[in-house]
């Protein structure tokens, strides 16, 4: 055979094998290494379903967007707005959540109860706060939820007071390995110590508030102590809410001698209204409850249900001024979304976007150039799982509003260019209020 025949054949062959790949690639949705994907010698004659939305710097999510006819997935990019993504705008989003609201406010008693998860921006009940105080006013309910046994930051906040000895053991997403995180992210063991905790958001002197212990599992009823009385706990589920009293007191006093008990901490409710457990936890991304078991989950579902999960992750992804790509975040995150949304079936989700950002550019701070492609991506989770998505970074003002809080008088932010203030947090709560509210006069016409 001669050198050009022989060219010929390898020409021949090689065309062959890459359009064998690309129509299989094509068939059966699977995904080549990035050089081959960059060469499917058909990608762009096949038209498919569903389109891949890029995000600002060309780069994709990692999550293709199947549009629907009712569906507009630009609809993300509006700030003081809660979207399910329907064309429609006129129609609520989040239609369980607020028809447990006109429940409330019909008179009907019952318990409302929101999980908002998120980073270092919530810490010390920031935002959470504010907006526990403005649901309860509007639609009912008393107490500051779930609190956490110990805290980094239980002197900064101002909706509990708290004193805890020496002697409770942290385990958490940053120390241990424990699958049975609550959702605060923590663990606590003790053989000695003692917790005293007062809500400090109860203005009403008649409220009766039941002071409940959220716990693990343990084989066999232990003693405890509760405001120096001896109480014994049968804690013989995966996760147990257990009501330790229901009186007008806003405090109580807890003492545990027993290790083998899991203790994650304490709520304070009312029978009847709205509940806002703030759930921080600085520095996490959200993909580290991809670690907590789906069993585990399922136990809370079932004995401390939610009305309404919240997630506000981003400004750590944020971490370096030029990253752009954040489609690796897409396909960690995914998985966590689901599991939740599988886990608790009977509950709406709510995406909220990273808040703005800012680095040093040059001579001055402005927006993470990369901003606009994580919310584009966060905005594709909550697409790809049927959760509705709040905007929070055009909320506040859209590009480079975090420079301008800082630099207010007074100021709504901080001078590291990524966190909000008390006031600020107070300005976004209003705000988050405000669209919650537009929800729900939505759903009140949806009614006539």
């Amino acid at each position: 055979m001669n050198s050009h025949r022989r060219v010929l054949v390898f020409v021949i062959s090689s065309t062959t094998l890459l359009l064998l790949v690309s129509f299989l690639s094509e068939i059966f949705h699977f995904k080549s290494s990035s050089s081959l994907n960059n060469i499917n010698l058909i990608a762009d004659i096949l038209k498919k379903d569903s389109a891949v939305i890029s995000d600002t710097s060309g780069n994709t999510p990692g999550i293709e967007i199947a549009e629907k006819a009712h569906e507009d997935f630009m609809l993300y990019r509006k700030g003081h707005f809660i979207t399910d993504f329907n064309t429609d705008t006129s129609h609520p989003s989040l239609t369980g959540f607020l028809k447990k609201l006109h429940e409330l406010k019909n008179g009907k008693k019952r318990k409302v109860r929101i999980a908002y998860f998120g980073d270092s921006m919530i810490e010390g009940d920031l935002l959470t706060q504010t907006l526990r105080k403005l649901l309860q006013q509007a639609f009912g309910g008393n107490g500051v939820g779930f609190v956490p046994i110990t805290s980094q930051v239980s002197q900064f906040r101002q909706t509990v007071t708290d004193i805890y000895s020496d002697g409770w053991e942290d385990e958490n997403f940053k120390s241990g390995n424990s699958n049975h995180l609550f959702f605060s992210g923590h663990l606590f063991h003790t053989s000695s110590a003692y917790v005293q905790m007062t809500d400090q958001t109860i203005t009403d002197s008649t409220a009766i508030i039941e002071k409940s212990i959220l716990c693990g599992f343990v084989p066999k009823p232990i003693g405890i102590s509760v405001n120096n009385k001896s109480f014994t706990l049968n804690a013989g589920k995966t996760f147990n809410r257990i009501a330790l009293n229901n009186d007008r007191n806003t405090g109580i006093r807890l003492t545990v001698t027993n290790d083998q008990l899991p203790v994650y901490g304490i709520s304070f409710e009312s029978a009847s209204g709205i509940m806002i457990d703030n759930f921080s936890f600085r520095g996490i991304t959200g993909i580290e409850w991809g670690r907590v078991d789906s069993s585990f989950l399922e136990a809370i579902e079932e004995n401390n249900p939610y009305d309404l999960i919240v997630f506000q992750y981003g400004v750590n992804l944020l971490f370096r001024p030029n990253d752009k790509n954040f489609s690796w975040y897409a396909k960690s995150m995914l998985p966590v979304v689901k599991k939740f949304r599988n886990c608790f079936k009977e509950t709406e989700f709510l995406l909220v976007s990273t808040a703005d950002r800012a680095f040093r550019y040059g001579t001055q701070y402005k927006s993470a150039i990369g901003i606009d492609s994580l919310i584009k991506v966060q905005a594709a989770l909550a697409f790809e799982t049927n959760s509705s998505f709040y905007n929070l970074f055009e909320t506040m003002g859209g590009t480079n509003s975090i420079v301008d809080w800082a630099n207010r008088k007074p100021s709504l932010a901080n001078k590291d260019y990524v966190h909000p203030n008390h006031k600020g947090a107070e300005v976004l709560a209003n705000l988050f209020f405000e669209s919650i509210m537009k929800d729900y006069e939505k759903y009140v016409q949806s009614l006539k």
